[in-house]
C-alpha cells in the first residue's frame, strides 16, 4: 500500500501532542510515517514528543526536528520536504486522527487518479476530548455538505463558505508540488491552498469523520481578539484577490464578492458603518451577477 506521511506542525500543545501521536498508532493503516517539527514551542511540547518517541518509536517510523519559530506555512513546507510518502496526511498537534480515516482517504485517491487531494469531515471536541459536535462542517460551520458532491459545488463552497475545520486533508505529493506548496508568511494557511486545488478541480470529498478537531480557547482561527481578527480577515482578503485569476466565471465573480464580504467584516470590527454599507452593497450586487452569469466551459469531469 502507498506510504502516507503524517505531517504534524507542533507549537505549544504540551497538553495535546501525545494524544495526537497516539491516534496515528490507533489508525490501522499499515504504511505510514510521522514527520513532526516543534516550531519553537515555549512550553514542554518538545519534551512530550521526545518521551513519546522513546516509548513508541519502534512501532512507527518517526522523524522529529526542533527549531526556532518560523510560522505555520514555513513549517508545513519543511515537513513536506522531509517526508517520503506518496501521500501527505495533514495533522495538527492539538487535534487527532480517527481510526479508518487513512484507509478511506487513500482508497478515494486511488479510485480517483484525477484528484490531487481529498477532504473528510471532523468531529468537534473540547480540550478534554468530550464531543461537542458530530460534524465540524455542518454543526460548527453550517455548511451544506451536498455542495461537495460535484466539482462546481466544491468550487463554490470553498469560495463562499470555507467550512473545513481541523486537519482533514490527504494530499498527493505530486499535487502539492503542482500548486507550489504553502504560501509562506500566511498566518492561516488552509484557505489559500484549497482555493488553488479547487480551481483545478483537484479536490474531492468523502462524507466521513477523519479527525477530531479540538476547540480549547487558543485556536488561532477562533480568536475573539479584535485586532487579531482584523489581521486574519485582511490576510484572507489578500489571498482572495491573489487567487482571482485562477477561476473561470461565475466563480471568479463569486470570489470578487467574497473580497467585499470580508471587507465588510473588517469595516464592522473597525466601527466604520459607511464602509460597511458600501462593502455589503458591492457584495450583494456581485452575488446577483454571479447567479445569472453562465458557467464557463470546463474541461474537467463534474463528479467529485
Amino acid at each position: 500500500m502507498p506510504l502516507v506521511s503524517i505531517l504534524i506542525p507542533a507549537y505549544n500543545h504540551e497538553d495535546f501532542v501525545e494524544r495526537c501521536l497516539d491516534s496515528v498508532l490507533e489508525d490501522g493503516y499499515p504504511a505510514k510515517e510521522i514527520v513532526i517539527i516543534d516550531d519553537g514551542s515555549t512550553d514542554k511540547t518538545s519534551e512530550r514528543i521526545q518521551a513519546w518517541i522513546a516509548r513508541h518509536g519502534h512501532e512507527v517510523p518517526v522523524e522529529f526536528a526542533q527549531r526556532e519559530n518560523k510560522g505555520i506555512t514555513a513549517t508545513l513546507n519543511e515537513l513536506a520536504a522531509r517526508a517520503h510518502g506518496e501521500f501527505y496526511r495533514l495533522g495538527a498537534s492539538d487535534d487527532y486522527l480517527l481510526p479508518g480515516g487513512l484507509e478511506a482517504q487513500v482508497g478515494y485517491l486511488l479510485r480517483h487518479p484525477c484528484k490531487g487531494a481529498v477532504i473528510g469531515d471532523s468531529v468537534v471536541v473540547d480540550r478534554d476530548g468530550e464531543r461537542l459536535h458530530a460534524s465540524g462542517m455542518a454543526d460548527l460551520h453550517g455548511a451544506d455538505k451536498r455542495l461537495y458532491s460535484t466539482d462546481q459545488g466544491i468550487r463554490r463552497a470553498v469560495i463562499t463558505r470555507w467550512a473545513v475545520g481541523g486537519p482533514v486533508a490527504l494530499l498527493r505529493r505530486s499535487a502539492l508540488e503542482t500548486v507550489a506548496r504553502w504560501t509562506e508568511g500566511l498566518r492561516i494557511d488552509d484557505w489559500d491552498l484549497f482555493l488553488r486545488l479547487a480551481a483545478n478541480d483537484a479536490l474531492g470529498f468523502i462524507d466521513i469523520p477523519v479527525c477530531a478537531y479540538r476547540l480549547h480557547g487558543a485556536n488561532l482561527s477562533k480568536t475573539r481578539h479584535r485586532a487579531t481578527r482584523i489581521v486574519n480577515l485582511e490576510e484572507s482578503r489578500d489571498v482572495a484577490i491573489r487567487r482571482l485569476c485562477l477561476f473561470d466565471e461565475p466563480c471568479r465573480t463569486l470570489l470578487r464578492a467574497q473580497v467585499h464580504y470580508i471587507g465588510a467584516k473588517v469595516a464592522f470590527l473597525q466601527g466604520k458603518p459607511g464602509r460597511l454599507a458600501a462593502r455589503l452593497g458591492c457584495y450583494a450586487l456581485l452575488r446577483c451577477w454571479a447567479a445569472i452569469r453562465p458557467a464557463a466551459a470546463h474541461p474537467h469531469p463534474e463528479e467529485a
